[in-house]
């Protein structure tokens, strides 16, 4: 769900929820928004300010820490390691030479910035030891 401000040609402005931003766009294309206050079809987006964390609201070390162990066992469970051959295997995935399959192994900035050129999907991720975790 997406909230969005929104305001109509006489400038009342009211927020609503969507199932996503393209289902705003449908919903808006086919005037299914009204105003509540005027009744108005001609709504858009409100500029809104983007929602920026407190301090307080930041996880701590040992939380984000956690995160990334909890994140490294989930990928370790339900994906191929291939390491070395990372950059290599991606794209026999990605061009339909190799099984589709989730992998995960090494490859170096120069490798993980090539594969995003060529469109293929990869994200670089922390890989934080298990010790105490």
């Amino acid at each position: 769900m997406i909230k969005y401000d929104l305001v109509c040609r006489k400038e009342h402005r009211f927020e609503a929820w969507f199932a996503s931003s393209d289902a705003f766009e449908a919903q808006s294309a086919k005037s299914r928004i009204a105003c509540p206050v005027c009744n108005s079809k001609k709504i858009v987006k409100a500029p809104m300010a983007p929602s920026v964390s407190k301090s307080g609201d930041m996880p701590s070390p040992a939380e984000m820490r956690k995160a990334l162990v909890k994140l490294r066992k989930h990928v370790e469970t339900n994906a191929e390691h291939v390491g070395p051959r990372f950059a290599e295997e991606a794209r026999a995935i990605h061009y339909g030479d190799s099984e589709d399959r989730p992998i995960y192994g090494d490859a170096t900035a120069e490798e993980t910035r090539e594969l995003k050129d060529e469109g293929i999907p990869v994200t670089p991720i922390p890989w934080v030891p298990l010790g105490d975790a």
